[in-house]
């Protein structure tokens, strides 16, 4: 497996990553991605979640009645996925851009910025590219942007702390215009329940913004279809000031 910059995230951070992360509204989340899968005609079969992190729309979604598969790079996060999710849920260690599933699948997802970690355009094709080769034909790719206007004006080059009685997380935000690159320089304090010592992990994420057309031609290039392009969590298109997108890709029938 290649080694990149984003090579170690989610390691110390993957066991406070809930923790910190309670106010991300999955329930919503998943009642938007649920409703899209329906729309596209996709009510059962394999849905694999790219990046699925610690699983939770991934349990979500097996509730539902879909044969889940959760994918994702860190060795830590599916540990705390597999206590997540059902037994039946098939859990992964894998680069995306080298996807594997052994089959196909009727639908991918791929949501909390899994998909901005791919922080070129070559690693974001051949995401697609493998996309394509595991889909069933008609299926779909269902994931979600942040934009270039969230990383410049929401997030900026902005310090956000947090403590809770038994961790602190210091986020060191800066984000590059031009190359569209936002770094996170993420420093994590855990209480040690061995030895009742604070731990220190370091971490450095690095995202990327795209803009629609870029994510556009590289997806046909791939041989997907971009079926529609929302501002996230609603049927409407995206604003100049929209935070995250979320895209609809397809593998059209004889593609």
């Amino acid at each position: 497996m290649e080694k990149d910059i984003n090579d170690g995230i989610y390691t110390g951070f993957a066991y406070v990553y809930d923790k910190f992360m309670d106010n991300i509204p999955y329930n919503g989340w998943h009642s938007y991605i649920y409703t899209l899968l329906k729309e596209y005609g996709i009510t059962s079969g394999i849905v694999a979640e790219l990046a699925c992190g610690t699983g939770t729309i991934t349990s979500m979604l097996a509730a539902d009645g879909y044969d889940m598969i959760g994918v994702d790079i860190s060795y830590d996060m599916l540990g705390i996925a597999r206590d997540k999710c059902p037994g039946n849920v098939l859990l992964l260690q894998q680069d995306i851009r080298e996807l594997d599933l052994y089959g196909s699948a009727a639908a991918m997802i791929c949501v909390c910025d899994g998909m901005n970690y791919m922080d070129c355009t070559d690693s974001l094709y051949r995401v697609f590219c493998r996309a394509n080769i595991f889909l069933d034909y008609g299926g779909i790719f269902i994931f979600d942007l942040k934009t270039t206007y969230f990383y410049e004006n929401i997030l900026g080059n902005r310090v956000i702390a947090e403590n809770r009685e038994d961790s602190s997380i210091i986020w060191e935000n800066e984000f590059n215009k031009e190359t569209g690159i936002n770094e996170y320089l993420v420093t994590i304090y855990s209480l040690c329940e061995e030895n009742g010592l604070f731990e220190r992990y370091e971490e450095l994420h690095t995202q990327k913004a795209y803009s629609i057309e870029e994510v556009k031609g590289l997806a046909e290039k791939a041989g997907l279809e971009t079926a529609a392009v929302y501002n996230a969590f609603t049927k409407e298109e995206p604003k100049e000031d929209s935070e995250r997108v979320y895209f609809i890709l397809k593998k059209a029938f004889g593609g």
